[in-house]
């Protein structure tokens, strides 16, 4: 893993920049700096602004992090690294036209992103035909990686796409195991927001909480652009679950539990990463108390492989905090600069690049601030590590951290 120590990143971040070409080095369009310094940029798409502004964010500027330190250590001799950033707002189209601006920037050579499951499936075949390397801190759809028939019949569809965070097929379960097995709930309804990952989280849940023995007592949607469930909550209350589990995003989830609090239906409301945000306690407000999120890897701040990363995050003074994918976009970017390694060393420019790094990221594997960062067969972590949090004081407080097996 590329890294440095914290005190030297104080000074070397106040000095490094990032995404801009500093006066003395003009650089060009071809992709060469001055002198024999040339450029290759990591690109970010995620949200950077709307509803779900603050998990981008935090994707962005771990990236921008991991770049700063590799160009600080030299990492990739001859080579300055940049970061393009691009706002995917969450949409499948604006996701597309993103990546489509930055598969047309020859010194593009990789990309972390994207945070939307749905999002990807957008964007995936654009870079796939660009052959840029994509690497996703958040998606957990696993048809993203494993194709339409995961189920039964994996096949890898864009072997350019790999992802730092496990899939829902694992986080699904999981949290139905935690449900039925540790919280004795043997009754619960579903809701999801009809999107891609909401809908991927409650089938994968549903299937193992039945089989564990549990019922589903009501399974109801909502779109994703109401702000009023009371129809929704008439609906589940009669059936008497002990919990709600929720498929989708903190936008939406927080109100629901709000408003299914207020309407009388005093269970924990449960969901997957989407909801695992500080916003989301900030929208359901004082009766988030006993809410619950399973999210990918360890508690961050609870990783002494992390301790650097966070550190240095701090010092940097980003604005917004690293949030839920972080560390695993840290890592993300990390694992595209250990390919770089690799397929620039010899390269003439970042586009030559392209397809060479994609074969160098089969073989990646290092100690990353999550864990150990490597890919199978299908571009998935070999990561399986989850946590369950729960909403104790006005803060998400980790419950149960395992590997799931």
């Amino acid at each position: 893993m590329v890294a440095v120590g914290a005190s030297l990143l104080v000074a070397s971040l106040a000095l490094t920049g990032c995404g801009t070409r500093g006066g003395d080095d003009g650089g060009s369009d071809t992709g060469s700096g001055s002198g024999n310094t040339k450029t290759a940029k990591i690109g970010v798409i995620a949200p950077l602004s709307g509803d779900l502004a603050a998990l981008g964010k935090g994707i962005e500027h771990s990236v921008d992090l991991a770049i700063k330190q590799a160009n600080e250590s030299n990492a990739i001799p001859g080579w300055k690294l940049e970061l393009a950033a691009e706002d995917d707002q969450a949409t499948p189209d604006v996701g597309k036209n993103a990546a489509t601006k930055l598969a047309s920037d020859k010194d593009v050579v990789g990309v972390v992103g994207t945070l939307n499951s749905s999002v990807a499936q957008s964007v995936q075949p654009v870079l796939s035909t660009a052959n840029i390397t994509m690497v996703s801190p958040a998606n957990t759809n696993p048809s993203l990686t494993q194709g339409a028939d995961f189920a039964t019949a994996p096949k890898r569809t864009y072997p350019n796409y790999f992802r730092t965070c496990t899939t829902d097929s694992i986080q699904g379960p999981f949290a139905a195991r935690y449900l039925f097995e540790k919280a004795g709930i043997k009754e619960v309804a579903t809701v999801h927001d009809k999107k891609t990952y909401g809908q991927g989280l409650v089938d994968a849940f549903s299937k193992e909480f039945t089989k564990l023995g549990g019922t589903i007592v009501a399974a109801e949607t909502i779109n994703p652009d109401d702000d009023k469930y009371d129809a929704v909550v008439s609906k589940i209350k009669p059936s008497n679950p002990k919990a709600v589990y929720y498929g989708g995003e903190f936008p939406q989830a927080g109100p629901f539990s709000q408003q299914m609090k207020a309407a009388g239906l005093n269970v924990p409301l449960m969901g997957g990463d989407g909801i695992y945000s500080g916003e989301f306690i900030k929208l359901a407000g004082s009766t988030a108390t006993g809410d619950l999120a399973t999210s990918v890897g360890a508690p961050t701040d609870q990783l002494e492989s992390a301790k650097a990363f966070v550190q240095a995050y701090d010092a940097a003074g980003y604005a917004e905090p690293y949030e839920a994918y972080g560390a695993y976009a840290y890592d993300a970017a990390n694992s595209i600069i250990n390919a770089l390694k690799t397929s620039l060393a010899s390269a003439d420019s970042a586009e030559a690049a392209r397809q060479a790094t994609v074969q160098a990221m089969s073989s990646v594997s290092f100690d990353g601030v999550t864990g150990k960062v490597a890919f199978d067969e299908y571009g998935d972590t070999t990561s399986k590590v989850l946590t369950v949090y729960a909403v104790k004081d006005g803060a998400w407080a980790p419950v149960n951290t395992e590997e799931f097996k």
